[in-house]
């Protein structure tokens, strides 16, 4: 394929040729601030936060979609990427609420990350806000639209499963939401609960409905394991605080690997302490269910319990 040689910030680096700047910057450990990039999705270059300067071109460039070419000088952090990464940030705080004190997705969210970072503070505004519409239909999922920022990673990342597909974007301009199906509630869309959405959302917009109130990233300790509902062995973590086990969560998908409830489910009989009752979707409803039930062994359960009779 061949290798190009560049200049990131003042760093030589060399990679190849079908790498874009934001990929060849993390190579020499360049933290270049993005929230709607994935290195597992489609590149749509939407949130504009990874402009960067590049020598000879009269406008900034997103680092996600640009492809580096032999030569290129590239400034991440010049006075200009700065400034408009800041009113990139500013807008969307106006737009946020500013409940970062008691959000689950404190310590991990991007956008709280990145104000930091650039110094960008909420401030007061007359201006229109988005709705504060909630979504706790699902047991398992909360979708908090007036913390959207319409990265769409969401959207993508269900769509990467053929079979699903259940996010979109619905309404225009000021208006547009995430929305389930024909913008129906998590319970009544045909959402399986499989949370891919939940582990690409940059801020939270999104949440494991199941570790809601029981932790926080920097409050407990974290071990990774892998899921044994199937050949999959999709990443999950068990979250523990003070010796117990008290949630588990899914990882980003990899390798094409689909992540879905049941595993979800096994993962966290197996190793959660207490585990939440399980909940079943019965003709667009969330039921409560056995855990026989919520992973499907009824019939593994009676064969066995014959099999022991017959010994």
């Amino acid at each position: 394929m061949g290798n190009v040689t560049l200049t990131i910030d003042g760093k030589k680096v060399t990679v190849p040729k079908d790498y874009n700047i934001i990929q060849a910057a993390k190579r020499i450990g360049i933290d270049i601030p993005a929230l709607c990039y994935d290195p597992n999705l489609e590149i749509v270059g939407a949130c504009r936060l990874c402009l960067v300067e590049i020598e000879g071109r009269n406008k900034l460039e997103t680092s996600c979609s640009t492809k580096v070419k032999e030569g290129m000088v590239v400034y991440t952090e010049s006075e200009k990427v700065v400034s408009i990464r800041k009113e990139i940030l500013q807008l969307l705080l106006d737009n946020h609420p500013n409940d970062c004190l008691t959000c689950q997705k404190a310590g991990e969210c991007l956008l709280q990350e990145y104000a930091y970072r650039y110094d960008v503070k909420f401030r007061e505004h007359d201006g229109e806000r988005r709705p504060n519409y909630v979504d706790t239909s699902s047991p398992y999922i909360l979708k908090d639209d007036s913390k959207c920022i319409l990265c769409g990673k969401c959207v993508r990342t269900c769509a990467q499963v053929h079979d699903r597909k259940v996010l979109s974007f619905a309404g225009r301009g000021f208006d547009t939401r995430i929305v389930a199906d024909a913008d129906f509630t998590l319970e009544e869309s045909t959402c399986v609960s499989c949370n891919r959405c939940v582990v690409a959302c940059p801020v939270g917009a999104l949440i494991d409905k199941r570790v809601v109130g029981k932790t926080r990233t920097w409050d407990s300790d974290i071990k990774s394991v892998k899921c044994k509902a199937c050949d999959y062995g999709c990443n999950f973590e068990v979250l523990s605080k003070k010796g117990k086990n008290i949630a588990v969560r899914a990882k980003a998908p990899s390798e094409g690997r689909p992540l879905c409830l049941k595993g979800r489910l096994t993962t966290e009989l197996l190793y959660v302490d207490e585990p939440e009752t399980p909940y079943k979707k019965v003709d667009g409803q969330f039921v409560e269910a056995t855990w026989k039930e919520a992973l499907e062994l009824d019939g593994v359960f009676e064969k066995l319990f014959e099999e022991e009779k017959s010994k």
